[in-house]
């Protein structure tokens, strides 16, 4: 498990943290089978595979759009993100997360933090903004997760062994 330097820089700072909770997301995935990581547990619906969707939606949007960067052509309607389709496979949806964080982690190493960029509202947007947001939404969604996951079996806590 990674740990946050106690006297790193600011961007390993951050993505080190950004790193810990996109590993927790993948962690609260293990030993489930599909039908538990579709399972709606929420009345809105929310399930742990359509977390993640959306997490590999946005970190695609977030590091990659916004900073005139190349992505992949989705095969879902961002707006839908959080919505799991019986086409998609439990491999397909994982294996995407990986390839936005391979392509967000690229952005992070090759982008100053000072380096701006467009939102997709519109805003103007520093790389510093943008992973303090990652951040948070990732570290957000990590904790939904959690409720989720032990919802399902009653495991818990934030990474192994903890």
């Amino acid at each position: 498990m990674k740990h946050v330097p106690f006297t790193g820089g600011e961007k390993e700072s951050l993505q080190v943290s950004l790193d810990r909770h996109r590993d927790a997301v993948l962690w609260k995935l293990e030993g489930l089978d599909d039908e538990q990581l579709r399972r709606p547990m929420t009345p809105s619906g929310t399930n742990l595979l359509g977390l993640v969707k959306h997490l590999a939606s946005v970190e695609y949007g977030w590091f990659c759009t916004t900073f005139g960067r190349e992505t992949e052509p989705l095969w879902f309607d961002p707006e839908e993100d959080m919505v799991v389709a019986a086409g998609e496979s439990t491999a397909d949806i994982v294996e995407l997360y990986g390839r936005a964080r391979a392509a967000a982690d690229q952005a992070i190493a090759e982008l100053d933090l000072d380096t701006l960029g467009t939102s997709w509202s519109g805003n103007t947007v520093s790389m510093r903004w943008v992973l303090i947001h990652m951040l948070e939404d990732t570290a957000r969604h990590a904790g939904h997760m959690d409720i989720v996951r032990e919802l399902i079996d009653g495991a818990s806590g934030d990474h192994p062994g903890a």
